[in-house]
């Protein structure tokens, strides 16, 4: 495998010399920090010259800032990876959604300010090093199963969809979510990779731009048409028949990692049975692929995300490779496929207005 050339543009000195630091240990034998640069402007000028693999980007810079960056870096490199480095509060997760809204393909936290240098080289590089392979590693492909026959979408009646999603996820996210309408007539669970401070932050977002209402899962509230509920990071989300037969939100604490698109497809599975719908977004890795299992083994249904459309196609890849997804499709056919799939036996005008009735007690 070739050499990782990466830029590394942050206006803290501090930093700099962490990241130079980081990438001469052993194990980033496989990347080079080709150049650290102050502010936007430099990094410009560093890409123009030295044309890296990758990109790693402050927010906060003097000058040329992060956001501006992005801007003028998408109108040259269209496809160039660009990775932000956000400090881990409120102001810094909404930018950083606001980064990748504006084109960055992933982002990772910054280190604490009082960590042990040895331990923030090791905390950071645990974050950044998969992030540059799936990034950089794009042309990496699953044997995908085919059937000879042409894709039909199943006329099962959904009940409810489930949405994974981590790499390249908030922009996807926005894009899907905003093109569902306000009388969409199933609820919506998202899990998407990251820290509960940017699910907060996310869940915001979201909830000023689509016309479904969105808000952060909370144990215990019965699941309502209409509404998108987004897995707080740091916690598994799944759904549990409530009083009176009515699906609810469960939460469960993760310690060791974030929430699991696993967790939720499963527990549809077994609430919903065959009126289960997947969705697999961009991510890396293979969350969801059990999950996805689940769904078509009680005889639901599971969509993916196409290659071509995905930041990485490590999660919708595996799922598709596994022929558990009954359609490839590329992100803006996506939400087209869920509203015909959702309306399928019913009026969406008439259900949503019956199952809020239902649920009014709960």
């Amino acid at each position: 495998m070739k050499t990782i050339r990466i830029v590394a543009a942050d206006d803290s000195a501090v930093m700099r010399g962490l990241l130079t630091r980081m990438f001469s240990m052993e194990q980033a034998a496989s990347m080079q920090l080709c150049a650290t640069v102050p502010d936007g402007a430099s990094c410009l000028h560093a890409v123009r010259t030295l044309h890296p693999d990758v990109v790693l980007l402050d927010l906060h810079m003097p000058g040329l800032g992060g956001l501006e960056a992005i801007v003028r870096l998408r109108q040259e490199w269209p496809c160039l990876p660009i990775i932000m480095c956000s400090a881990a509060t409120a102001d810094g997760a909404a930018a950083t959604l606001e980064a990748l809204a504006k084109g960055a393909s992933d982002y990772v936290t910054k280190p604490a300010g009082a960590m042990d240098a040895a331990v923030a080289m090791e905390a950071l590089w645990g974050q950044l090093a998969p992030r540059i392979l799936a990034l950089v590693q794009r042309e990496v492909r699953f044997p995908v199963r085919r059937s000879g026959a042409p894709t039909r979408l199943r006329g099962t009646q959904v009940e409810a969809v489930g949405i994974g999603v981590s790499t390249g996820g908030p922009a996807a996210l926005e894009r899907l979510l905003t093109g569902l309408p306000e009388d969409f007539p199933v609820p919506v669970l998202v899990v998407q990779h990251m820290p509960k401070l940017f699910t907060s932050a996310l869940v915001a977002r979201l909830d000023r731009c689509c016309a479904m209402r969105v808000r952060q899962a909370a144990a215990g509230v019965a699941l309502f048409p209409g509404t998108i509920w987004i897995a707080p990071g740091e916690s598994h989300m799944e759904v549990k028949m409530g009083a009176h037969g009515v699906p609810c939100i469960g939460l469960r604490e993760v310690r060791q990692c974030g929430a699991a698109v696993d967790v939720l497809f499963q527990s549809m599975a077994e609430v919903f049975g065959s009126g289960a719908l997947g969705l697999v977004l961009t991510g890396m890795g293979a969350d969801g692929v059990a999950g996805a299992r689940a769904i078509v083994e009680e005889g639901g249904s599971v969509l993916a995300q196409d290659e071509a459309s995905s930041v990485v196609w490590g999660m919708p890849g595996r799922v598709a490779a596994a022929g558990l997804a009954q359609a490839v499709l590329p992100l803006d056919r996506l939400g087209r496929a869920l509203v015909a799939m959702s309306s399928v036996g019913r009026c969406r005008h008439v259900v949503v207005e019956e199952m809020e009735a239902r649920y009014e007690h709960c």
